[in-house]
């Protein structure tokens, strides 16, 4: 597959289109939103590939770049700033989120258990 050709319009596309990215993120990560279970596993891969896809794009931009690019890269680094806040907080939510469903599933194996048990003890 062919790699798009890197120009600073490409590089300033992609700032944007990940800040825009990032930003969403930030809103579904927050604590105040409890339902953590929402969160699907290709959105964090998606978020990673996104991260590093503008890695690419950061180390080419020279410090004659255009305005725009700059600020668009410190938008970057701030949602950046703020990702790196809330994640510790979506691991402790999404581990006790693991934790809930394992206790699930166990009271369900139980039950089907005891289901099974009492098909045999009723014939």
């Amino acid at each position: 597959m062919l790699m798009p050709v890197r120009t600073p319009d490409y590089d300033l596309a992609t700032l944007r289109a990940v800040n825009k990215s990032l930003k969403s993120a930030l809103v579904r990560f927050r604590p105040e939103q409890q339902h953590c279970s929402a969160i699907k596993p290709h959105e964090l891969s998606d978020l990673l590939g996104a991260i590093l896809q503008v890695a690419d794009c950061l180390r080419g931009i020279s410090p004659q770049a255009a305005p725009e690019l700059k600020n668009e890269s410190l938008e970057y680094r701030s949602n950046l700033e703020q990702l790196k806040q809330l994640l510790p907080d979506l691991q402790v939510r999404l581990l006790a989120e693991k934790a809930r469903l394992e206790v699930a599933k166990s009271h369900v194996a139980a039950g089907a258990a005891w289901a099974a048990a009492s098909t045999k003890t009723f014939r």
